[in-house]
């Protein structure tokens, strides 16, 4: 008989679906009768033909061909496990979707001296503008609501890897802890700067990361306000190039 170079056909996976039951409820093998009646086949000579070829394709193992003596090698994948395969595959697929966020750009934020900067600057992105983040980057802890993002001008973080055109994801707060990076708005300068924060005796230090720019020194606290601080930074790859 012609050795079959396909794969299962129907009939082959009915036997195997049988063979797997059988074995598992009566704990042997059936015999070839048994088996041509699970797939309505009255010949034992055509049930055994089928059997050949799942012997030959390694599904199963027998003795001198007795049929009580078949040996499972390897199983098919059943229906439902095949559904639950697809569907788990879908179900991953739905979740990495979901995991891409959309975090508004709210505008730019100066990282070098501060600069005079109405608060319309703040929004001169549309307000359609936004960038795409997977959840799984940002840390857990963060509420998603309470982020925006920011364009980076300037220099002076540069040790901190942030530059010029860098993007940075911020956390909406009004307190920070010391080392921590922070955009602050300079309310009797009207001015905007990224700086490293730090609380001193009687003064707030905003502190660059930059060897060639010297910190800035706050001698009002409440003259500063903290608009939010640096959770992540996204470099632009000309940033990275140079």
């Amino acid at each position: 008989m012609a050795r079959k170079s396909e794969g299962l056909g129907s009939r082959h996976k009915k036997i195997m679906r049988f063979l797997i039951d059988f074995q598992k409820e009566n704990g042997y093998s059936p015999s070839i009768r048994e088996i041509g009646e699970s797939i309505d086949v009255k010949s034992t000579s055509l049930v055994d033909y089928y059997l050949n070829q799942l012997e030959e394709m390694g599904y199963i193992s027998r003795e001198n061909h007795i049929s009580r003596s078949i040996c499972i090698k390897k199983e098919i994948e059943s229906k439902e496990s095949l559904a639950s395969r697809v569907s788990g595959a879908v179900q991953k697929a739905g979740e990495t979707i979901d995991e891409l966020l959309q975090i508004p750009v709210m505008g730019r934020i100066v990282a070098s001296e501060p600069i005079p900067m109405p608060a319309s600057d703040m929004n001169y992105f549309d307000p359609e503008s936004s960038i795409e983040i997977a959840r799984s980057l940002l840390p857990a802890k963060e509420k998603i609501d309470e982020l925006f993002a920011l364009e980076v001008q300037g220099d002076s973080m540069i040790d901190a890897m942030v530059n010029d055109g860098d993007v940075v994801i911020m956390k909406r707060t009004n307190q920070a802890a010391n080392g921590e990076m922070v955009a602050v708005w300079l309310d009797d300068k009207d001015e905007t700067t990224l700086k490293y924060f730090y609380k001193e005796t009687n003064r707030i230090r905003l502190q660059p990361a930059n060897p060639n720019m010297g910190p800035i020194y706050i001698n009002n606290p409440a003259s500063l306000r903290i608009m939010g601080k640096v959770v992540m930074v996204i470099r632009q790859i000309q940033s990275i190039a140079a």
